[in-house]
């Protein structure tokens, strides 16, 4: 694994989650891969396209969100990143706090690192 793709993933990683926050939908946009599969801790899926109409809806409002890293792997053109995503956000109209796992994929198409899919897990307590 080059170092330097950790990085640029790690530094990824944070504008995507500080994008959606923002309600940046321009930018996460830009950083996702068309094919996005974007999975929530409750088991719904959403494309990219789907996803981004929930957010500018205002269906899911971000407040906050950290999203501690423990590992990043790259093999070849795929990059996993493991870690948490922990988020104060409304959902459907219902204030929520998320204590999640998360495993977040990257891909390498045409030179660029694109957000491929995401699947979050409650944490056990």
């Amino acid at each position: 694994m080059s170092t330097d793709d950790a990085d640029i993933i790690r530094a990824l990683e944070s504008r995507r989650f500080d994008a959606i926050v923002a309600r940046d939908f321009d930018t996460f946009a830009e950083l996702a891969h068309p094919g996005l599969a974007y999975t929530h801790s409750n088991g719904a899926l959403d494309t990219l396209s789907s996803y981004l109409d929930k957010c500018k809806s205002g269906f899911y409002v971000y407040h906050r969100i950290d999203h501690p890293i423990d590992a990043i792997t790259v093999v070849g053109d795929t990059a996993v990143v493991i870690g948490e995503m922990n988020a104060d956000l409304t959902a459907g109209g219902v204030r929520k706090e998320l204590a999640n796992r998360s495993l977040a994929v990257w891909t390498r198409a045409n030179g660029a690192w694109k957000f491929l899919a995401y699947q979050p897990t409650v944490k056990q307590v």
